[in-house]
């Protein structure tokens, strides 16, 4: 009687190999059930994302374009930009202008007179009041540490500085301490008191109304505070810094450089490209939302794949919205710019939208107020469609609202997963135990009969 074989410990069963099997058949279509959710709310959470840039991308091309004062924009020019820069706001009145740079703006520069010790010889102590203008702060300076260097390090130092810089110039004769103002013009002079000690710092005084006289102490002007001075059609006007904020309203100039008695022009006109170049950008931005939205809603009939987002109530809703906004006349608007297609901008056999520049520039030229009105006037086309989409993108809105349950979807998929691994441990448990007790079965029938094959063969044959 052959023995039973197997080929592992006791009955030599393959139990790890039998439990695994088992487990994987018992919870392989669970365990697709699962994948399958956990990919397809994955891709919809993606695709999600995908949605919510485009949207975002196209409200922010929207954004300039909003409202009709956003039409109102102004760009102004210089016609030597060496000599001064310029800028506009909407504010601005169309218009040209003579401008020239009279002055440009100084900061007042004080210097003493060179110690020939260099930054280590000794200058005295007591006290520096230090004023800037209206500002003033004080600078004591101790017995001990009354060098050059300290004076120079204790005016940077001082925590209440109000906006005048230190610096030591080494010359042929001595060190020399420098005085700056951190600020440009006229009204920033700087003066200098010394007050107390043993007279020293004296030599470090400025009373600016009555200016040191070489040989007399004191420090000396090297650069006279000075403001900048532009002339505008023959007015002067003055700035402590080299910017000029309104000195033509809604406009700034900035000077870089004297003109020497030229005047240069500067003219003021409305900004017919900027305002062409954000309605550009309002087609591009539009045509990848849309090119966006085709994609996750499409399908392919002979790959018969799908987008993420096929038949998705959401995205139709929005494709739906954004073309009506697109398509519809401006209510109340009034003229021959009512729509898009009056500008210009059409819509093609696609679904894209085409500009004609031409078409576009001659409306500006035209009815620019009219074309503001199209855009950016109460229920124009861009302001609906950025009320539409702002709706949409809100924390409350029906994007974040959905993509809030895919996510809490997620969070379930990954309690079934847990779940899951929980019962199939238990079963494997289960199968283990019972498969260890068939063993043990299979290893004492085993043990019986290799016992009854000795007995046997012991017998007498028959016949013997």
């Amino acid at each position: 009687m052959a023995g039973i074989q197997a080929n592992g410990i006791g009955s030599g069963l393959d139990i790890n190999s039998l439990v695994s099997q088992l487990v994987s058949a018992e919870g392989a279509p669970l365990q697709q059930r699962i994948s399958r959710h956990e990919v397809a709310v994955t891709t919809k959470v993606s695709a999600l994302g995908a949605l919510k840039g485009a949207l975002a991308a196209f409200k922010s091309a929207l954004e300039p374009l909003k409202s009709v004062e956003a039409f109102q924009s102004r760009k102004a020019t210089s016609a030597d930009t060496k000599i001064f820069t310029v800028t506009a706001d909407t504010d601005a009145v169309t218009g040209s202008y003579d401008v020239e740079v009279v002055q440009l703006a100084k900061a007042h520069q004080l210097a003493s007179e060179p110690f020939v010790g260099g930054s280590s010889a000794n200058v005295g102590y007591g006290s520096l009041t230090i004023s800037v203008g209206a500002k003033t702060f004080t600078v004591n300076i101790d017995q001990n540490a009354a060098t050059l260097d300290d004076v120079r390090n204790a005016i940077n130092s001082a925590a209440d500085n109000t906006g005048v810089q230190a610096t030591l110039l080494n010359t042929a004769g001595g060190s020399r301490l420098v005085l700056t103002s951190n600020a440009t013009g006229a009204s920033n002079v700087v003066k200098v008191v010394a007050s107390g000690g043993d007279g020293g710092l004296n030599k470090l005084s400025y009373d600016p109304l009555a200016p040191p006289v070489p040989p007399a102490p004191g420090l000396q002007e090297l650069v006279p505070a000075q403001s900048a001075k532009i002339r505008v059609s023959t007015f002067d006007i003055e700035s402590d810094t080299n910017v000029f904020e309104n000195a033509i309203d809604g406009v700034t100039i900035t000077a870089v450089a004297e003109s020497e008695g030229e005047a240069i022009a500067l003219d003021v006109a409305f900004d017919k490209s900027g305002v062409q170049a954000r309605i550009q950008k309002f087609v591009t931005e539009y045509n990848s939302m849309q090119a966006q939205l085709a994609k996750l809603g499409s399908y392919n009939a002979e790959t018969k794949a799908a987008g993420p987002l096929l038949g998705d109530s959401l995205l139709r809703a929005i494709e739906a919205e954004t073309r009506r906004a697109i398509s519809n006349p401006v209510s109340g608007a009034t003229g021959p710019y009512t729509t898009l297609a009056s500008l210009g901008i059409t819509t093609s056999a696609t679904g894209a939208l085409q500009l004609d520049a031409a078409k576009l520039t001659k409306a500006l030229d035209t009815d620019s107020q009219g074309v503001a009105e199209l855009f950016g006037a109460e229920g124009g086309v861009a302001a609906r469609l950025f009320d539409q989409l702002e709706d949409r993108l809100a924390t409350d809105g029906d994007v974040e609202v959905r993509n809030t349950g895919l996510k809490s979807e997620l969070k379930d998929i990954e309690r079934d997963k847990e779940a899951f691994n929980l019962r199939m441990a238990q079963v494997e448990a289960r199968l283990r135990k019972q498969f260890t007790a068939l063993d043990s079965l299979l290893s004492q029938m085993q043990s019986t009969s290799s016992y009854l094959t000795q007995q046997l063969a012991s017998l007498p044959k028959i016949g013997s």
